[in-house]
Parts: structure tokens; sequence; C-alpha cells
């Protein structure tokens, strides 16, 4: 099985998981989502329920991602985005969308990934799974 997509998006969301904050209530730790990662998560999960697979993953899966950033400065269509955000960090976010969304059960499915990120003239994020 293979699922494949392109998400267009005129602003690639670049706040990441690890944007999460803490607080204080009663002498506890409350971990909360601030604006912002809200945002990204809500618009995450509204582009990729388009295209949820029919049958969700149940095993072993490759998951390729490209992330494509708006073309800047003397950056050309195609070129490595070699600055920040993390892939690490894009991707965390992503496969939390992708579980809540029901492309598989847990995103400890996916055994392969290959991420990359790029400059482009049209920003978006692609997606390839591959079940393996």
């Amino acid at each position: 099985m293979i699922t494949e997509f392109f998400m267009p998006l005129k602003k690639v969301p670049t706040v990441t998981h690890q944007q999460k904050k803490v607080t204080v209530v009663n002498g506890k730790p409350v971990f909360y989502e601030p604006e912002e990662l809200k945002a990204a998560r809500s618009k995450l999960m509204a582009h990729l329920g388009q295209h949820v697979p029919e049958n969700q993953y149940k095993h072993s899966v490759r998951l390729m991602v490209k992330w494509c950033f708006p073309v800047t400065g003397n950056h050309k269509h195609g070129e490595y985005k070699y600055t920040k955000p993390d892939t690490d960090n894009l991707q965390k976010l992503l496969k939390d969308c992708m579980t809540d969304c029901g492309y598989w059960k847990d995103d400890a499915l996916v055994v392969s990934e290959i991420v990359e990120k790029f400059w482009a003239e049209t920003p978006g994020i692609y997606i390839k799974i591959e079940a393996i």
C-alpha cells in the first residue's frame, strides 16, 4: 500500500512540537500548547485530513517527507534548505497529526524515514507513505 500527496501551503508551519510550554498550578507542572503551536497543529490536521488512507497502516512503513519552503534571498528552487527549523523538530508535530488523523495507530510503525528540506517555488509538504 502506498499513500502519496502534496499539500500546497502558502506558509509552511515552522513551529515545532518542542515549543510546548509549562506552567505550575498548585505546585504541579502543567504542559500546554501556545496559540502558535495550536494554529500550526490545526492547519496540518485540516490538510492531512483530506488525504487519510481508506485503510489504516497496521505494519511497518517508510515515511518520506519533503518540506518545501518559499524561495527567499539568493536561494534557488530545488536547493536544499540548511537553516532552521531542524527536520526532527518538524517531523514530530507532523507525525503526531498523522496519528491523530488515523493514518496509523501509532507513529512507532514508522521504521524508515527520509526527510528533506528545500527552497521551492511552490511551498508545501510532499508526503509518501509506503508499507514495507
